[in-house]
Parts: structure tokens; sequence; C-alpha cells
């Protein structure tokens, strides 16, 4: 059986997060084959340090076209980067990160990704096993949790999706397909780019860049529950084994404990966004205070670690 490959895009700004994830990855994950951390070419020496025999960091130039160029660094809004070219408008890193997803899926030599954002924390081990071909892989669907009045985003999200999809737009509620630890199949994703060709008469990435609102979650959930031949490799679920804060305020060390309290016994992961500017050596510490019962590991140590887990 081909393993799972994980996927992480990522940039300068979440190093010191993205570290810790990748540090938990070495010490809880299981039955994987490679780590490949996406970043801007930019940044790639900020991460050399990263990359083992398991994971691998690849420059975004890699999967993006000759037509998208990153701005210069001096170009920026709210200390984020931009990619402008002739065909659109310019996309933020936030798009190039979706795009590089999708890229990444289908160009590398694996056929299960498992997509961990930057911000994503392992506490407890996880094994990749089940999730090899041909077994099914979850598809985190969340039915009639997206309303107008509550997430307005996802709720235009819903329309693009089918847009690009062309598939009839359904009326609100809908299901929500956002989540963390998201497992993709490639040849899903492939047939959900051809079909995004299709429909728009030019090249799945342009079409993105010109819609400009959508979520690449979204784009891979409505075309498997839509598409008999692709929906019979998933399995749906209504939950992911992941405790998350989505909100922006800094989280204190008291929320932070109330936030691990509420993992379940099936939770093996906790995602802190990176916006709430929460210090990742207090999320450290708040880990290995509520899951290990020992104080937290430093940077660099997380051989010994799993030697001793």
């Amino acid at each position: 059986m081909d393993r799972v490959a994980l996927l992480t895009p990522t940039y300068g700004r979440d190093l010191e997060i993205c570290t810790l994830l990748c540090e938990s990855v070495d010490r809880h994950v299981r039955s994987f084959s490679k780590h490949y951390l996406l970043v801007p070419d930019c940044d790639l020496p900020l991460f050399a340090h990263l990359a083992s025999e398991h994971r691998v960091i690849i420059p975004a130039s890699a999967y993006l076209p000759g037509w998208l160029r990153p701005l210069p660094r001096i170009v920026q809004r709210k200390r984020r980067q931009f990619w402008w070219s002739l065909r659109a408008k310019p996309v933020s890193g936030w798009h190039v990160q979706q795009f590089l997803k999708i890229a990444a899926t289908m160009s590398l030599p694996h056929q299960r990704y498992c997509i961990l954002d930057s911000d994503i924390l392992f506490f407890r081990d996880f094994d990749l096993s089940r999730f090899e071909h041909p077994n099914p892989i979850p598809l985190l669907s969340m039915p009639d949790e997206i309303v107008a009045t509550t997430k307005p985003h996802h709720s235009r999200w819903v329309v693009t999706s089918h847009q690009l999809l062309g598939l009839p737009v359904p009326p609100l509620p809908a299901d929500d397909y956002i989540g963390h630890i998201i497992f993709w199949d490639q040849q899903t994703t492939r047939a959900m780019a051809s079909r995004i060709e299709a429909v728009s008469g030019m090249s799945w990435i342009e079409a993105l860049c010109k819609t400009r609102e959508f979520s690449e979650y979204m784009l891979y959930g409505y075309f498997v529950r839509n598409d008999a031949r692709f929906a019979a490799g998933h399995a749906n679920t209504t939950k992911t084994p992941c405790v998350s804060y989505w909100e922006q305020p800094q989280l204190s060390k008291e929320r932070l404990n109330a936030l691990f309290r509420r993992a379940g016994k099936n939770d093996v992961a906790c995602s802190i966004t990176s916006f709430s500017g929460t210090p990742v050596e207090m999320i450290r510490a708040a880990v290995a205070e509520n899951f290990y019962g020992a104080p937290p590991l430093a940077p660099g140590d997380e051989k010994s670690g799993l030697a001793a887990a």
C-alpha cells in the first residue's frame, strides 16, 4: 500500500508554530510517507533546518504557473504577501496556500494526503495506516452548518464552489466542509480540477484567481458529494479529531487549559489560529501540562521525547 503523505502550506510568519507542528508530528504521527512543507521561495532559508529524511521543504514556485509572481515584500497589506499577474487581480498568500494544496496533491507521487495547517499540534498518537488506498478516507461534512447570518464568508463560498463546479447553487442552510486534519485523494483532486477547467474554459488556477472568494475544502467536499464515482472512496464524518480555536483574541493560560479540557478521548490534536498571537511557548507548556504530565519539550528535543513516550 502507498502510505499517506502530509501536506503543510506555510510561510515565514508561522515559522515558530510550524516548528511546533513538526515536533509534534515527529513525536506522534505514525505510518506516513513524507511530510511536505510548501513555502514561498523567499522563506526557504527559514525552514531549511526542518528538512529531514521524512520532511521535504518545497518552494511555492514548483507548483505555481510562471504568470503568477510574488510582489516585493515591501508591497504588503496587513503584513501579508501578494502575488500578481496580468490575468486577474492580485491574490494573497492565503489564496496561494490553497493553490498549493491542490497542485501538490495532484503532482506529488502519492495517492492519499493529510493536509495539516501550520497551527496544528498533535498531543496524542495518530496512525495513518487505516487511511491508505484503497481504504476509504474521511470526508468532513457538517450538515446545515452554513447560514448567512453566522457564516457570511462560508455562505459566499458555497455559491462560488457550485459555480466553479457547474452545479446548481443550493439554498441555505448548506453543508460545511472546512476543518482541520483534512484528507484528500489524488485522483479525486485531479478530477475536481478538470471539472473546474471544463466549466470555466481556463486552467483551474486561473479560474480560482479570478473567483478569489472560494474555499478549497468546500470545492473538494461539494465535488465528492456530487460525484458518485469518487464519493465511494470517502466516508462522511461530522467531526475531526482536533479541538480548535478560530478566534482573534490571544488566549490566556487559563483559556488554553479550558480548551484542552474539551478534548475527547478520540481527539489527537489542537489548532490555535496563529492570528490569535498566543505565544508558542505558552501552547507548548499547556500541552505538556495537560497531556504529558511533565515539563514541555524544548525545541529540538522531540527525538528524546519520542523515545520516552
